[in-house]
């Protein structure tokens, strides 16, 4: 027994023995590693793509579901959704949507879609809404986020034309076509028909009070980058257009 243990250690301790033995195990472990990736080149997996597009907002049903096959090494680094567990049921996303056979990814997907609108208005702030057209928005051209004003414009006691702004300054929270749609994050959004606005009570009162006025038009009017990047105050920037509306209304309430 002593001579065998004697002989092994001459044999590791031996210089040849251990290179050889050094290549040996670093031909093991390429192999290991190149028989992985062969693997991983050759294994396929069944992944869920869209059989047709699917808009922005839209809910995904098996209806939209279809299969391909494809290898483990094209998911590496990919954020593939492979569970159509992770799919059905769940919204595309604002902003994007799913092309014709494309695969579904995570970023493109929710499990809901936030009512950002409701959920950016501040405590004692209102949501007021604007019909507009095309053409007062200059076709489409005020976006969310802009900072613009509200010009008005009416006849006086005499006739008289009045017209100028009324308020300065005020953020566009968002912009909706006649169904409702964003216009700038779904893709099936028709033409801009209401700017959405949220507005301090005293501002909420004097535009709907506005539309009520007969003969009151409240006219946007878009600035320059500039004015959206150092944005002022939102207040009232005519008196006179101001008392000429509420005298024509009773408030009431708190």
């Amino acid at each position: 027994m002593g001579n065998l243990v004697a002989t092994i250690k001459k044999f590791i301790s031996n210089k040849n023995t251990v290179t050889i033995l050094a290549v040996l195990a670093g031909v093991i472990v390429l192999w290991y590693f190149y028989n992985q990736r062969v693997e991983a080149a050759i294994t396929t997996i069944k992944i869920p793509y869209a059989i047709e597009r699917v808009d922005s907002g839209s809910v995904i049903s098996s209806d939209n579901i279809g299969y391909k096959e494809i290898t483990q090494s094209t998911l590496r680094d990919s954020d593939i959704i492979q569970n159509v567990g992770s799919i059905e049921g769940k919204f595309v996303c604002y902003g994007t949507s799913i092309p014709a056979n494309g695969f579904f990814y995570q970023s493109q997907i929710c499990d809901r879609l936030p009512n950002s609108i409701l959920e950016d208005i501040p405590d004692g702030y209102a949501l007021y809404s604007l019909p507009v057209t095309s053409q007062t928005t200059y076709a489409n051209s005020i976006q969310p986020g802009d900072y613009i004003d509200l010009y008005a414009s009416a006849r006086d006691d005499s006739g008289k034309i009045m017209y100028g702004p009324l308020i300065e300054s005020i953020e566009v929270l968002a912009v909706r076509d006649s169904s409702g749609n964003d216009v700038f994050w779904d893709s099936n959004a028709g033409d801009s028909a209401q700017l959405l606005f949220s507005v301090p009570k005293d501002l909420h009162d004097l535009l709907n009070i506005s539309d009520r006025v007969g003969g009151v038009e409240i006219i946007p009017v878009p600035r320059n980058a500039s004015y959206t990047a150092n944005p002022g105050d939102t207040i009232v920037a005519s008196q006179v257009l101001y008392q000429f509306i509420m005298r024509n209304a009773a408030v009431v309430g708190d």
